[in-house]
């Protein structure tokens, strides 16, 4: 079903009437059919959006934040004047790691309006510009209409002589270019606005403690929840939870049952470190029933960071993993990651040597959501064992189960987009909410107007499976993050890299893989 009651209405639609119009132009053959053109243009709806309204929206978000940086400067001195172990919330959070936090929640808030600000009057200026481009052009488009004339009657019609020839000739070429400014428009206003919802969107999904509006935990809790990141890693990188987790955990937290609820409580109070609790309420956001989480919480209690970070965390994002390095002989980036476990690589096959690209991705993806799917593979039955070599078998096992289940080929082999959908819903879906569906991308254009929801949905945490194709043939990927203009994405390869928007609409996804698959065919969406 179209989003868009008046195709007229779709940016898409209009870029490609007039793309039509402005060739049409070109090859009309009588004075009549010129100006009924012309008039068909005109018909087209200017680029929306009011400058104004849109000016004095950024000078509210700039206002917000200057008073928020006097705010920001309490309680980071309070922050660091050594307060006692004074224990705060229902969860047994210390008071220093609040305040400390609080600090990072409102720097993040000032940065928020800051930049909203930036974004808006970036918006702003851009569609003033489109509109007025689009004016220019419906103005020539007028002056060509009237130099014309009158359409012809039936006999003046039959004949042009080589004055009236001339004179369509030329309005038909001053009219093609005008056709091509309000093309120009809309591209530049539909473009702009897609970078301004873009970054609108990751701000909203950075508002995080704001995610949780479950009653059942305090103030003080969600703030602690929404800042915990993965242990010894960049934090804005590797936040444990993503926005849409924290809003799912939220909604399961208030649908327990009275007894479930006090025992998820006991759970986070119980917890050694805010990277524990994290990982608990992770889990619920996952779907799992307050049970398993006991058993998970008994199995990585008491241990330390770096351990829950080796076993739930499959992807941990390097600070500098977004530097430009150039690019290998084959056509990858040098600057890639490699998501191991031990030594072991998450990668198809254990060694790479199989075609169940598919199945691999999913697996991975559903890890990287799902702190007890993933201490399964990693930690076992029991979830103590460290052993990279177990953790490669466990893990081609469940790769070879996805692969029998998505009906994938004989001998570990491709498989059909209807079973890498049904297997993203059962797996990945399961665990976020979502139901996963396909979306081709036979353009620039397309890639370009999926980008948005694709970047929304992994700012929220759900993974964004890509297939990407080449002369010699396909490969599934999964889009796992989002920062300004850059994807991350893990390669089933046992890595992850970043491309940048440009590289995705316009064939260089060879940068995650090879030089050999540089095209996105398809992307699976959790709706």
């Amino acid at each position: 079903m179209s989003l868009f009651s008046n195709p007229l209405d779709s940016p898409s639609f209009r870029l490609a009437l007039l793309a039509g119009l402005s060739k049409k132009m070109l090859g009309a053959g009588s004075k009549n059919e010129l100006l009924d053109l012309i008039d068909n243009a005109l018909s087209v709806p200017e680029p929306g959006g009011d400058q104004g309204v849109l000016e004095s929206a950024a000078r509210l978000y700039h206002g917000q934040a200057d008073p928020v940086g006097g705010v920001f400067d309490q309680v980071d001195r309070v922050g660091r004047k050594g307060l006692p172990e004074v224990w705060v919330g229902d969860t047994s959070v210390r008071a220093s790691d609040a305040v400390n936090a609080a600090g990072r929640a409102v720097e993040q808030m000032r940065e928020a309006f800051k930049d909203g600000a930036g974004v808006l009057l970036t918006l702003a200026d851009a569609i003033g510009a489109a509109q007025r481009k689009d004016e220019q052009g419906r103005g020539q488009l007028l002056e060509q209409k009237k130099l014309l004339g009158g359409k012809d009657g039936f006999f003046d019609d039959l004949h042009e002589d080589d004055g009236e020839e001339w004179d369509r000739k030329n309005a038909a070429h001053f009219g093609s270019y005008a056709v091509d400014l309000m093309h120009d428009a809309v591209s530049d206003a539909q473009e702009a606005t897609r970078v301004a919802a873009r970054d609108l969107n990751k701000w909203a999904a950075e508002a995080r403690a704001g995610k949780m509006g479950t009653s059942e935990l305090t103030a003080v809790d969600k703030l602690m929840l929404a800042d915990t990141g993965i242990a010894g890693a960049d934090a804005e990188l590797n936040e444990i939870l993503k926005a849409g987790e924290l809003a799912r955990a939220s909604t399961r937290m208030d649908m327990l049952s009275l007894e479930d609820e006090t025992a998820m409580e006991r759970m986070l109070a119980r917890s050694d470190s805010p990277q524990e609790r994290a990982y608990l309420m992770k889990a619920l956001a996952a779907g799992n029933s307050v049970a398993e989480i006991e058993e998970f919480q008994d199995k990585i209690h008491g241990k330390d960071p770096d351990w829950m970070r080796r076993h739930l965390s499959p992807v941990v994002t390097g600070a500098d993993s977004m530097d430009d390095e150039g690019l290998a002989p084959n056509g990858s980036n040098n600057n890639m990651e490699y998501a191991t476990f031990n030594g072991q690589r998450w990668v198809q096959g254990g060694d790479g040597s199989e075609g169940t690209c598919v199945a691999s991705s999913t697996v991975t993806s559903r890890a990287m959501v799902d702190p007890l799917y993933a201490l399964e593979l990693t930690g076992g039955p029991d979830g103590q064992q460290d052993d990279p070599d177990a953790f490669k078998q466990r893990l081609v096992a469940e790769q070879h189960r996805l692969h029998t289940e998505g009906e994938g080929g004989k001998n570990w082999t491709g498989m059909g987009p209807e079973g890498q959908e049904r297997i993203n819903d059962t797996t990945v879906g399961s665990a976020t909410g979502s139901d996963y569906q396909r979306q081709d991308l036979n353009s620039a254009d397309d890639r370009r107007a999926v980008l948005t929801e694709v970047e929304k949905s992994v700012a929220e945490g759900r993974p964004v499976p890509v297939d990407v194709s080449g002369k010699d043939g396909a490969h599934a990927m999964t889009i796992i993050a989002q920062e300004g203009d850059m994807l991350q994405v893990y390669n089933p390869w046992g890595s992850t890299t970043w491309v940048s928007e440009d590289d995705f609409i316009n064939g260089h996804m060879g940068k995650a893989s090879n030089n050999e698959l540089p095209n996105a065919y398809s992307v699976y969406l959790p709706r």
